[in-house]
């Protein structure tokens, strides 16, 4: 089982430049759950995540690891216990498969250390895990928006962090990988209590597979809890401004959100 991390946004403020596009933001991230934060677009989401992984310093506030401020803490020390996937990574030109998820092992490795058995061992697991090992001497330049997708979580599972955060890690993928890649997300929860924080557009798929969710409108946290907490008729359309019906998942048992066109409201 993997540690558990205490991660917290404290009265963060976030922009770039002089636009400020999260403001006051308080946020505590469940150790050893799924969280993933929705809201519609320009609200903050990716923002927000950003911070978490100190890639953006806040013009105020903090993000507090396990007591300290992120930033003060050395960059590799924090790569261990961190993982980021963003939201639109760039491979280096012809560069391998494989070699690209090697990269995830470099937090766990010092300048002159060899490559362990270890860490070929993790590399293939996270090539059989994501269904690329067949991929693993092609160019990633080769493959489609879908593979490559796989490609860079199967890096992120490769840094075995404690903390992971994925910025839409769906993108470019059809609907039965979305699935597959969440389910690997949840098995990875259930086997190493990894935490994991997500932003994902689809909020049906959000509620399905987090213990908790973050709503955010206009650079705050509207409202934070369970999935049945936060999908309700009233947040829907305070979030997202949309007219909905909230019913029962058949399978999940989770809110699902049925859109309300409006020939079909009443």
């Amino acid at each position: 089982m993997t540690e558990a991390h205490a991660l917290q946004a404290n009265a963060v403020t976030l922009g770039y430049g002089d636009r400020t596009v999260v403001r006051d933001l308080d946020l505590d991230i469940a150790p050893g759950r799924i969280t993933t934060i929705v809201g519609a677009n320009g609200c903050g989401k990716s923002t927000l995540l950003r911070s978490l992984a100190r890639l953006l310093r806040p013009s105020s506030g903090q993000i507090v690891l396990d007591g300290a401020s992120v930033h003060a803490r050395p960059t590799k020390e924090v790569a261990r216990i961190i993982g980021l996937l963003p939201q639109s990574p760039v491979a280096p030109e012809g560069i391998a498969v494989a070699d690209l998820v090697g990269r995830g092992r470099h937090p766990h490795q010092t300048m002159f250390s060899r490559w362990s058995p270890r860490d070929y061992e993790v590399v293939a697991d996270a090539l059989e895990a994501t269904g690329i090992a067949e991929l693993a001497d092609r160019s990633v330049d080769e493959l489609s928006g879908g593979q490559r997708q796989r490609v860079w979580i199967a890096m992120a599972l490769a840094q075995e962090t404690d903390v992971l955060l994925l910025d839409e890690p769906t993108t470019f993928l059809d609907v039965a990988h979305q699935v597959e890649v969440l389910d690997l997300l949840t098995d990875l929860n259930a086997a190493h209590g990894t935490t994991i924080v997500m932003v994902l557009h689809d909020l049906n798929l959000a509620a399905r597979y987090s213990d908790r969710l973050v709503a955010m409108k206009n650079g705050r946290v509207h409202i934070t809890g369970t999935p049945q907490e936060v999908v309700t008729v009233e947040h829907v359309e305070e979030v997202f401004g949309l007219a909905n019906r909230v019913t029962a998942d058949p399978v999940s048992g989770k809110p699902l959100v049925t859109p309300i066109g409006r020939h079909h409201v009443g």
